[in-house]
């Protein structure tokens, strides 16, 4: 494995790590937000359900193509 592939491999490993954690962060419930999100609570974000999955999404795409770039 050439040095550009394991520095690319690990470059994309923390982008899937940062969108996975990210997800997880707007989950969080957060008292000084006026509105409620979409679940019915006050969460950091205001578009909880949708942003979760979307960040899930894009983390486990990095994830694949990391994967897949090793073969």
């Amino acid at each position: 494995m050439t040095e550009v592939v394991k520095k690319s491999n690990k470059f994309l490993t923390a982008l899937s790590i940062i969108f996975i954690i990210a997800g997880l962060v707007t989950l969080l419930p957060y008292k000084n937000i006026d509105d409620n999100c979409f679940l019915g609570y006050k969460a950091l974000c205001a578009f909880t359900p949708i942003s979760t999955v979307i960040l899930f999404i894009v983390g486990a795409f990095f994830w694949f193509f990391r994967k897949r770039e090793v073969k």
